[in-house]
């Protein structure tokens, strides 16, 4: 099976590239390290089956899928591959043919190959998989321009710009959007709030919070690959290893 590897992180391609390596007649043709590429790839390439990451900056891979299911050259199969299990098993029941955690482990890929290795005659169940996660895509569009974002203060709802929301940070069940001067309950969870924000303003900096890069004002090193940042308003977050690369990105380090 021809196979495209997508994901901005080059450590979890070569992992990927690594394991499909092992599996016999699987022939990884190229890979993407963002969804835009991603889609360049898939129609030079015409690659029979796609590991697809869903966390990327441009576009994510709910849009890389989005975009192909208007096109109508002939589907890949979909393997989505991911560090965070609520978005697997989300692009899993919206349809796609199977997914894996990050870290991947051998014997997983190979389930995921065979599984992807009996579909290969079967267009429109392949076209029909990728349907169903090209509408839940749409449900997960972000925020249009002028739209707002909702907040609550006690029984009040506030509508908030984009601009105002310096970052949103969880705290078990609860998810706070933090502004200038003060902090409201959001109405939704950090993982359904993210998917809505547009990717050039916001990105999650930790597993528990999503910062607007707008308001970030200096990153100070703590160790060799984690950084502390402090926002507008001085509050400080402190960076995961595995965010700060992207953060580094946006701000054209």
């Amino acid at each position: 099976m021809t196979t495209l590897i997508v994901d901005d992180e080059p450590i979890a391609r070569r992992v990927l590239r690594e394991g499909l390596e092992l599996i016999p007649d699987v022939q990884v043709v190229g890979e993407a390290d963002n969804g835009r590429s991603a889609l360049a790839e898939i129609e030079k390439l015409r690659p029979e089956l796609v590991f697809l990451d869903l966390q990327m900056p441009v576009m994510s891979g709910f849009e890389v899928v989005r975009n192909l299911a208007g096109k109508a050259a002939p589907m890949p199969i979909i393997v989505v591959v991911t560090a965070y299990d609520h978005y697997a098993v989300e692009a899993f029941d919206a349809g796609a043919v199977d997914y894996l955690l990050k870290p991947v482990q051998d014997a997983r890929l190979k389930k995921a190959v065979e599984r992807a290795r009996s579909m290969r005659q079967q267009p429109l169940e392949i076209a029909n998989h990728a349907a169903s996660v090209a509408a839940a895509a749409v449900a997960r569009a972000p925020v249009p321009a002028g739209r707002k974002i909702v907040a609550r203060s006690g029984s009040d709802y506030l509508l908030l710009e984009t601009d105002e929301v310096l970052a949103f940070q969880a705290e078990r069940e609860l998810v706070w959007i933090i502004t200038a001067k003060q902090r409201f309950l959001a109405t939704q969870p950090l993982c359904s709030i993210e998917q809505r924000l547009p990717a050039s303003q916001f990105q999650r900096v930790h597993r528990n919070a999503v910062v607007n890069v707008n308001h970030i004002r200096k990153m100070s090193t703590l160790t060799s690959q984690r950084w502390l940042i402090t926002l507008s308003n001085s509050l400080q977050l402190v960076v995961s290893k595995r965010q700060a690369h992207t953060i580094r990105q946006i701000l054209h380090w």
